[in-house]
């Protein structure tokens, strides 16, 4: 016989289902999926996602309120486009890039919430410019009429040597030429007098048949001080949205930083670099030491940095509007992550 409810208790099955509704869990008590998070990577080891996956151990909250996929771009434009495009989730940024996401990409929402990378910190590497040992250049003002490689117009790297040679009152196309060239393949264009100034950053900068063959003019440092070079960026509508599993996945971040940063772990982590790199793992023993760039262990980005790095892409005519960072950072997501693990 069919069953008919009484008052109270379809008022109990009403109030029932609302609570599924409200807690977005299923009437046996399985809880949601857990949020999708798609974060940007271009190299290893300066991108620390692939890494992140490397170590899933160290990751307690992941399959529980998230799950991460790294997703590989060949540079930062790209990363722009698909913040914009909302196919990514987390884009790994360049201080020159987040300059234009703002002010070209229109991307008023951008926000820095996490360090990747820093530039120039005092005991740690800097980027250099190399040339050849025996070769004329001996100082920067011997640059004028020569050429001088770069990985891309606008790139980081590139707004700190014109930065450099513009405190030398050299200017980019009337006092030298600048051109485009694979980090790769400078060290036989150096070599082979192609240019006659390269830029090298690691895992290059530290190769050996190019240290043999060349000296540094200058570093980043030099020209710079401190650099962000990278920082973790995100559209404010996304953290705003999924601000607890973003605390729970740069808690595993920060701990995964930490992990790889400590000298118990040398080994281990020059193996997976390694493997990412599909390389000899003898070439990469300078790796999250302090001959690799700095890592801030609470994940905490140099905004005034940021601000300074802005203002030489601005001088250099690569960014025309005054950018202030603080409007584009929202560092309390990282901040209570690191608090939890105190």
């Amino acid at each position: 016989m069919p069953h008919h409810l009484s008052r109270r208790e379809f008022g109990l099955c009403a109030a029932a289902a609302g609570a599924v509704l409200a807690t977005g869990e299923v009437a046996v008590g399985q809880p949601t999926e857990p949020l999708k998070i798609r974060i940007s990577w271009v190299v290893v080891p300066a991108s620390f996602a692939p890494l992140l996956l490397e170590k899933k151990d160290l990751l307690k909250h992941f399959g529980k309120s998230y799950v991460a996929e790294a997703i590989r771009f060949q540079g930062t434009p790209s990363v722009i486009t698909a913040l914009a495009a909302n196919e990514v989730d987390i884009g790994s940024l360049a201080f020159s890039a987040i300059g234009l996401a703002i002010e070209n990409a229109h991307l008023d929402d951008l926000r820095v919430f996490a360090d990747e990378v820093q530039d120039g910190v005092e005991g740690y590497l800097s980027n250099e410019f190399m040339v050849l040992k025996d070769g004329p250049i001996r100082t920067v003002e011997d640059l004028k009429g020569k050429v001088l490689a770069t990985n891309v117009m606008g790139s980081a790297v590139d707004i700190a040597m014109r930065s450099m040679l513009r405190q030398h009152r050299l200017e980019a196309s009337r006092d030298y030429t600048i051109v485009e060239a694979p980090f790769p393949t400078m060290k036989a264009m150096l070599n082979d007098k192609k240019v006659d100034l390269i830029s090298a950053v690691p895992p290059f900068s530290l190769d050996p048949g190019l240290r043999e063959v060349s000296r540094t003019l200058f570093t980043q440092r030099d020209a710079f001080g401190t650099t962000q070079l990278t920082a973790w960026t995100a559209r404010a509508g996304f953290l705003q949205k999924n601000r607890a599993a973003m605390v729970d996945l740069m808690e595993d971040v920060l701990r995964s930083i930490r992990w790889y940063t400590d000298g118990a772990n040398h080994q281990e982590v020059v193996g997976i670099v390694a493997g990412l790199m599909k390389q000899p793992p003898e070439r990469f023993d300078w790796v999250f030491t302090k001959r690799d760039q700095y890592r801030d262990p609470n994940g905490i980005p140099n905004l005034a940095a940021l601000q300074q790095n802005l203002l030489k892409q601005k001088e250099v005519g690569l960014l025309s509007a005054s950018i202030d960072v603080n409007k584009y950072a929202d560092l309390g997501i990282v901040e209570e992550a690191a608090k939890r693990l105190r």
